[in-house]
């Protein structure tokens, strides 16, 4: 992992336990963000090789910065988070460029498998 994984969500205990799982399964978190606004200046600044991006965000919500993310680099990886019943989002996200989705609550072993899935 030559870049690690920027975690946005804006729950500060669901980054916890995202940055948790990933950590425990030898990944780098090199970044977290709060909303898409942050997370697309984040991406910037540090050029993660995955972002996981919450989809329901105040400000800019994570089908409009996996858009902006995908326009700055359009290889870049994206795993999304969702709640249930959001598959129209999900949807939208995947059509947008992201390159899987975990739904909460996450089980590890989902999320792994994403997260590697998604770096190939």
């Amino acid at each position: 992992m030559a870049n690690g994984i920027l975690i946005v969500d804006d729950a500060a205990f669901m980054r916890m336990m995202i940055k948790d799982i990933l950590t425990k399964n030898g990944f780098e978190v090199v970044g977290e963000a709060e909303n898409g606004k942050i997370a697309i200046d984040k991406y910037n600044e540090l050029d993660p090789e995955l972002v996981v991006m919450d989809i329901t965000m105040p400000e800019v919500d994570g089908i409009q910065a996996v858009k902006q993310i995908m326009s700055i680099n359009s290889q870049a990886k994206i795993v999304m988070c969702s709640a249930m019943g959001q598959q129209a989002m999900v949807i939208e996200s995947i059509q947008a460029g992201a390159k899987d989705f975990i739904v909460k609550p996450f089980q590890a072993d989902r999320v792994i498998e994403a997260v590697k899935k998604a770096i190939g």
